[in-house]
């Protein structure tokens, strides 16, 4: 029997009103504008056999993060918080120890592909901040686009020793011109990533970056899909891909049913265990969440 986590979900209320990029005049994000937590995932993660679920930030503020926490306390499928922290302030040693206090906090998330610096990563963090990562045993989510993939490459080579996992893929430019120049940035850096034995990578996210037309359909969605996911698992193996489900901005392309499925024709030439590894075991090890919750 596998024990299917969903290594990235998320849960905002609106009114907190600390969420930039969702706003009531972003017509194309309307399906997401209202408020997602415990209530509207359980019947879905039921449905899928997902026992627990890592909860992902979304809004750049300590105060989401705060609530995230506070949210996994009420809905013990949450086994662990991935939040956000300004690594370049000047208080985010002691802002980092705070949250560390609390057993669920796993690691933090820049909102590295909103940042107008494409080297934010791997020029802005300040030392200390990321030694505080390594000592207080937390993971860093990279949330990038292919062009932050060669900044992220050299903060990886700085901190061999930083847990790592690469959200979305990176978001392949599924939809651009096959002479696009970030088809071949992104094979080039994703191969190169995946040389770091502490780099893992998301299946997630992909959907939303795939063109409609080619996710009318489960199985048109799974061979639109099929030479990306192969190339992952050449690169990164199973014991470095977590699956997960986007959700609810995985809303925007398709139902959570549909990417379940999708993933079901992907991984379906797989074996038990490497099935197993990408859809729970990889993000136990990853964000040291085995043995689940007291």
């Amino acid at each position: 029997m596998i024990e299917r986590i969903d290594g990235h979900c998320h849960y905002w209320a609106l009114q907190r009103g600390d969420y930039g990029w969702l706003t009531p005049d972003a017509t194309h994000l309307a399906p997401i504008y209202h408020d997602f937590g415990a209530a509207e995932m359980r019947p879905l993660a039921e449905v899928a056999g997902i026992n627990r679920r890592m909860l992902v930030q979304a809004a750049a503020t300590e105060d989401e993060t705060q609530f995230l926490l506070d949210q996994g306390r009420n809905d013990k499928a949450v086994a662990g918080v991935v939040g956000w922290v300004d690594l370049s302030s000047a208080d985010c040693v002691a802002t980092l120890e705070r949250f560390a206090a609390d057993p669920l906090f796993k690691g933090v998330r820049p909102m590295l592909q909103d940042l107008e610096d494409v080297d934010w990563i791997a020029t802005r963090p300040h030392t200390e901040a990321v030694a505080a990562l390594k000592r207080l045993g937390l993971r860093f989510d990279a949330l990038v686009m292919p062009q932050h993939l060669q900044p992220l490459r050299r903060f990886v080579e700085t901190n061999p020793d930083l847990p790592i996992v690469i959200d979305h893929a990176a978001k392949p430019a599924f939809a651009a011109p096959a002479d696009d120049p970030r088809h071949g940035l992104w094979r080039f850096s994703m191969a190169e990533l995946s040389g770091h034995p502490q780099v893992y990578c998301k299946l997630s996210g992909l959907l939303t970056e795939l063109p409609a037309e080619r996710r009318a359909t489960s199985k048109a969605a799974a061979e639109a899909l099929r030479p990306t996911i192969c190339s992952l698992l050449d690169w990164f193996g199973p014991d470095r891909l977590i699956w997960g489900s986007d959700w609810p901005v995985l809303t925007l392309a398709s139902p959570f049913a549909f990417w379940d499925e999708v993933t079901a024709r992907l991984l379906d030439g797989l074996g038990q265990r490497e099935r197993a590894a990408i859809l729970g075991g990889t993000a136990t090890r990853f964000y040291g969440i085995e043995g689940g919750r007291a």
